[in-house]
């Protein structure tokens, strides 16, 4: 496939269609009346938020999640129309923006409620739609107990606000012991049940993401909150066989090849030292890319064959150790597939003992992105291409 005219030799690929595949394939799973929220926070795990969006929604997802105000917003002035649920919660000054452009808010506590007050959001006109978190033993964000969610209702019964839905999140969904999510599970419905008590009717109460909604039919309740598994990321060996796409590769070229006599360093304090001949190449990407130190040793593609990052990782660039020389400018592939070898970010993400979103997402703006928009019919096999920058 040819790669149009970049402004450096190192860019990721992503493909729009298996991200709507993604979201299809677990749609597909849903019980009836599940409704399927597609987060697409941290620049849609590194694969482009407004890109990532609209694959979702393509393909059935109601709603959006993203992690901060400042990604919702950036995806109404994109011209998303969808409701947008904003995951952290924001300043109390902030709530007259979300009214303004019609985005859910997540709170936590009745003092936050009560701060809004100083900002008349009555006088703006429509309503501070929220969702309340609760926290069932993630231990991170949300209401603990039932007197912290009492002294909440008051608030959140005045006429200016709308209580939309009420949430929680797993700690262990993909593990393979449930003793703990049961627990959570079991701790969220007695929760529902305070919400219940207090009057409130018509509320969405949702738990799972995307391990939990794979691997717990009985947590999907009235919408499930999906992000890894829109970009390929399923929990390993747990999800009952779904098929589940890689959405993002990663490549680069050989800037350099030169031939080291035994002896000879490479990088950054002498990190790496030949054992005898061997040909090694630069690669221009590094950790401000988002490639970080921690992956020397990893191992790259070129010519269909592995070969592993020696010495230190630096800013811009790495090293890799060649089998025999190469021209430079051959392609490198750090994620993906060449011929019948692969690297995923699965692969990558064990190495450095993490997550694979943790890997795609932490790729920098200095990567830019190649947009493999989705076929439609009629379209030519090959589609045109549509660069961008991750930083937009």
């Amino acid at each position: 496939m040819a790669v149009p005219e970049l402004h450096r030799n190192t860019w990721a690929e992503i493909d729009s269609a298996a991200i709507s595949d993604n979201t299809a394939a677990v749609k597909a799973r849903l019980c009836r009346g599940v409704r399927l929220m597609a987060v697409v926070k941290a620049d849609g795990y590194g694969h482009g938020d407004v890109e990532s969006a609209h694959a979702a929604l393509r393909a059935g997802a109601e709603q959006l999640a993203v992690a901060y105000l400042g990604e919702a917003l950036r995806l109404r002035e994109h011209g998303i129309e969808a409701p947008i649920l904003v995951l952290t919660p924001v300043s109390p000054s902030e709530a007259v923006l979300a009214v303004e452009h019609n985005l859910m808010l997540t709170v936590i506590s009745a003092s936050w409620l009560r701060e809004i007050r100083r900002y008349k959001l009555g006088r703006i006109g429509g309503k501070l739609r929220l969702h309340v978190k609760m926290d069932t033993g993630l231990g991170r964000l949300g209401v603990r107990s039932q007197e912290e969610w009492k002294r909440m209702v008051p608030w959140l019964q005045r006429p200016h606000i709308e209580l939309v839905g009420v949430y929680t999140h797993f700690a262990t969904a993909g593990q393979e012991h449930t003793d703990y999510v049961e627990r959570q599970l079991h701790r969220f419905r007695c929760m529902k049940q305070w919400v219940l008590q207090s009057g409130f009717s018509g509320v969405l109460y949702h738990c799972a993401g995307s391990a939990a909604a794979l691997r717990f039919p009985g947590a999907q309740m009235d919408m499930v909150r999906i992000g890894a598994a829109l970009f390929g990321f399923g929990p390993q060996g747990l999800d009952d066989g779904i098929q589940l796409k890689p959405a993002l590769s990663l490549h680069s070229r050989m800037l350099q090849v030169k031939k080291l006599e035994q002896g000879e360093y490479i990088g950054y304090d002498n990190s790496y030292q030949a054992s005898g001949q061997e040909w090694v190449a630069t690669v221009p990407i590094g950790y401000a890319d988002g490639w970080s130190q921690g992956l020397r040793g990893s191992m790259v593609l070129a010519g269909g064959m592995r070969m592993p990052v020696i010495g230190k990782i630096c800013m811009d660039q790495l090293m890799i150790r060649l089998p025999h020389r190469f021209p430079e400018g051959t392609k490198v592939t750090l994620i993906g597939r060449q011929q019948q070898a692969e690297i995923s970010c699965r692969e990558l993400a064990q190495y450095v003992n993490s997550v694979p979103q943790e890997i795609s997402s932490s790729l920098s703006a200095r990567v830019e992105r190649v947009y493999l928009p989705a076929a439609t019919e009629g379209t030519s096999s090959t589609p045109s291409l549509l660069v961008a920058n991750a930083a937009h």
